[in-house]
C-alpha cells in the first residue's frame, strides 16, 4: 500500500518513514515545507507532498491506498491551535480520504479521548478536540483504526506493550513502541472498526494486535 503520513515530520511520524523504508509499504509523507522534504527522503520516505493540514491537503492524498494521522498539537499552541490541527485537520482528512476513494485509515489519538473532562485541566481542550476527530472517523464509512497511547516517551522501544479497549490504568510507551504498532496495525483486518488504549507491557506487538 502507498501510505499518507499526516504529520510525517512529527516524532512519531518520522519514526514510522524509518520502520517503513524496509518495505512492503510505500511512504507518502505530508510536509509544510518545501525544505523538509530532503531530510524525509533521507529518513525512508517514498515520497513527499507540500500539504498544508489546515488549508486543502485533498491533492496529497493522490495515488494513496491509506491514511496514518499522526499530526497532532500536543495540546501546544494554544486552544485555537488544538482545534485546527487536532479536529479540524483531522475531520478535513477523513472527509478527504473518503472524496478520495481511500478505505483505510488509521488515527492516533489519546487514552483519555472519550472522557476529556476527566483528564488533567490543561489536556482538557486536546482531549475534547480528539475525541470530536475520533467520533467523526467512527461515523465515516472508512476502515478505521482508532490507536490510543498512553503518556509518550523517547525512550528505545521494547517491542512489548499492553493493548485493550479500556486498559483500566495509566502509564507509558515509547513512541518507536508506537510506530511499530501503527505498521502492524495498518494491515491487520481484524482491527478494522475497532479502538484501543496502548502502553508498554510484555505481549509482543505481533500479538498483541493479532488479539485485539
Amino acid at each position: 500500500m502507498r501510505v499518507l503520513i499526516v504529520g510525517a515530520n512529527g516524532n512519531i511520524g518520522r519514526r514510522l518513514i524509518q520502520q517503513m523504508a524496509s518495505g512492503p509499504h510505500q511512504s507518502q509523507a505530508t510536509i509544510r515545507d518545501a525544505k523538509q522534504a530532503a531530510e524525509l527522503r533521507e529518513l525512508g520516505a517514498d515520497a513527499t507532498v507540500v500539504a498544508d493540514l489546515e488549508h486543502d491537503i485533498q491533492a496529497a492524498l493522490d495515488g494513496c491506498d491509506a491514511v496514518i494521522f499522526t499530526a497532532g498539537s500536543g495540546g501546544k499552541g494554544g486552544a485555537e491551535k488544538t482545534d485546527a490541527v487536532d479536529r479540524d485537520g483531522a475531520i478535513a482528512v477523513i472527509d478527504a480520504a473518503q472524496k478520495a476513494g481511500v478505505e483505510r485509515f488509521v488515527m492516533v489519538s489519546s487514552m483519555g479521548a472519550d472522557t476529556p473532562g476527566q483528564g488533567p485541566e490543561g489536556l482538557q481542550h486536546y482531549l475534547a478536540a480528539k475525541q470530536a476527530a475520533d467520533e467523526h472517523l467512527r461515523e465515516s464509512d472508512l476502515h478505521y483504526t482508532i490507536v490510543r497511547p498512553g503518556t509518550l516517551s523517547d525512550e528505545a522501544g521494547s517491542g512489548r506493550v499492553e493493548i485493550a479497549k479500556d486498559l483500566g490504568r495509566h502509564g507509558t510507551v515509547p513512541r518507536d513502541d508506537v510506530a511499530t504498532v501503527l505498521l502492524q496495525v495498518l494491515g491487520a483486518k481484524n482491527t478494522w472498526g475497532k479502538q484501543f488504549e496502548l502502553l508498554s507491557g510484555t505481549s509482543s506487538v505481533s500479538a498483541a494486535v493479532a488479539a485485539i
